[in-house]
């Protein structure tokens, strides 16, 4: 989307209630302030992320990795989690291989908050490792009904 109609799109999404402390903005500095949001993610390596969280030591920031260096350098820099992945075959990835165990394993190990992303379903979501804080996980919060989720939260 572009700006102003990703604008008006959150703008809408607060207005009809949804928490503004759950949306997470891609990139764009200048719409979470414009916005007043205290979440922002950047791609793999994207040195503004680093830049952005010793400026802004509250607004909570996020980075995709997808080794152990690049976790490690996330934490080196303070921020505030990481999203790894993938773990399993998906569609958004297609050709390139999951993560190996020994990746996983070696991420984990990192001490910093990491959000598993990449193919988890409801055929894979118990696959995933305990270790990980969280998942992310388009078409399955796309396709389960709301019960199946809280079901599934609580069965950690």
């Amino acid at each position: 989307m572009e700006q102003d109609e990703l604008t008006k799109f959150i703008e809408n999404l607060i207005q009809a209630g949804f928490p503004k402390d759950k949306i997470t903005i891609h990139t764009d500095t200048d719409l979470l302030q414009k916005l007043s949001l205290n979440a922002i993610h950047f791609r793999e390596g994207d040195e503004r992320a680093y830049n952005y969280k010793a400026e802004h030591p509250d607004v909570c920031v996020s980075m995709s990795s997808h080794n152990t260096q690049n976790a490690q350098t996330a934490k080196a820099h303070n921020l505030d989690y990481i999203l790894f992945g993938h773990l399993f075959k998906t569609k958004s990835k297609p050709g390139k291989a999951p993560r190996t165990n020994s990746e996983i394993e070696s991420v984990l190990n990192v001490n910093i908050p990491v959000i598993a992303l990449g193919g988890i379903n409801a055929d894979t979501l118990n696959l995933v490792p305990k270790e990980f804080s969280g998942i992310a996980a388009i078409s399955y919060f796309r396709e389960q009904d709301l019960e199946t989720i809280r079901s599934a939260k609580e069965a950690e």
